[in-house]
């Protein structure tokens, strides 16, 4: 599903990644441990193209998006990312949040199929018919409403639909994170990145997304997580890569890692970890 093959990523002299490869079969759980500045966030950033490598490859689904270097938004759409810090818009309603991104690719779409009998600018719509007119806003109107029942579907999911009007700012970590995991899952990704999405949470509040995050392996989503909940890489995850230094130092399952690992410095890590 996705190849990884000698990926670099400099910033100057400085070395982030340093020949990366790995490959990602569909419905594998992978987690990514190491310690900070291992270039873990950095990796995910990379296969989402919010970061541009420096040379070698991303393959997905059989496209070398690195020679592509186009429909970054499509790709978007098919590999979703959650950040640590949520990233909700404050200024709109938790519904709005959740809608905003699949509304957009469907009206973009939408745009595209009338653009024979329509001429679109700066927000206005000039027409020669007034019956495509009415057309459209009726097909605005249906689009608005699917994406609204989908958003709510998915708000009962987390046991959120009562919060559907209000702001990001009233909520706890916990729900922001619970609302941003189904903001990416509304556009029916193939892939959820997910970046320490539990690393802003206070302790009490991180079982509730991590319960979230398991449901969505056990119903066989494609996922990377980088996490140091350690015991949840070990429940959860199918493989294990631990970084270090800008490398994959250890590719294993999550059994022989955690109770054998080969590498002198993924045992050195986990050592410190099981001590704190």
């Amino acid at each position: 599903m996705i190849e990884v093959i000698n990926l670099n990523k400099n910033y100057g002299d400085l070395k982030v990644l340093q020949d990366i490869s790995f490959t990602v079969e569909k419905g594998e759980k992978i987690a990514i441990i190491g310690p900070s500045g291992s270039g873990k966030s950095t990796l995910l950033r990379c296969l989402n193209f919010m970061e541009e490598a420096s040379s070698g490859s991303i393959v997905f689904e059989g496209i070398n998006l690195t020679e592509q270097h186009t429909k970054l938004d499509l790709h978007r759409q098919r590999m979703g990312m959650v950040f640590q810090q949520f990233n909700l818009f404050n200024n709109k309603t938790v519904l709005e949040n959740i809608m905003m991104a699949p509304l957009h690719v469907r009206l973009s779409k939408l745009r595209k199929t009338k653009r024979r009998n329509l001429f679109l600018k700066a927000g206005n719509i000039f027409r020669k018919d007034k019956k495509d007119l009415i057309e459209l806003v009726t097909t605005v109107s249906k689009i608005k409403d699917e994406v609204q029942a989908q958003s709510i579907k998915l708000l009962k999911r987390i046991g959120l639909e009562d919060k559907k009007d209000v702001y990001p700012s009233t909520l706890s970590g916990g729900q922001k994170q619970r609302i941003a995991i189904i903001r990416a899952l509304a556009m029916n990704p193939k892939v959820i990145l997910f970046d320490e999405p539990t690393s802003s949470l206070d302790p009490e509040m991180v079982g509730e997304v991590l319960d979230l995050i398991k449901s969505l392996a056990d119903e066989g989503m494609t996922m990377l997580i980088v996490t140091h909940e350690m015991g949840f890489a070990k429940e959860v995850a199918s493989r294990v890569l631990f970084m270090d230094d800008g490398r994959i130092a250890e590719d294993s399952s999550p059994e022989l890692l955690f109770s054998n690992p080969r590498n002198s410095r993924t045992r050195e890590f986990l050592s410190k970890v099981k001590a704190m």
